[in-house]
């Protein structure tokens, strides 16, 4: 199995331990195995480098609000299954 990312997860580090020690762990195994000693697993936070943060939240502003809309405070009917609304 060949994991091609950049984090340090329990399949690529069985893989590594494999490999460099001839041991076989479980997924499951190796998890707990790195707990154990107090390590985790950890996912690096990927960021362009030419990402601007004003453009990317100018639309949420505008558009959350026209798409969130106003709230309806209330409607007719019933909201019990069994009971029928008046009216």
């Amino acid at each position: 199995m060949r994991v091609n990312c950049g984090c340090w997860t329990p399949a690529r580090i069985v893989e590594v331990v494999h490999r460099r020690f001839s041991v076989e762990y479980t997924f499951a195994g190796m998890d707990l195995l790195l707990r154990r000693i107090g390590w985790s697993v950890r996912v690096p936070s990927r960021k362009a480098t030419g990402r601007d943060e004003v453009k990317i939240a100018a639309p949420k502003d505008e558009q959350w609000p026209v798409i969130k809309g106003r709230r309806q405070t209330w409607a007719s009917g019933s909201a019990s299954k069994t009971k029928p609304a008046r009216g």
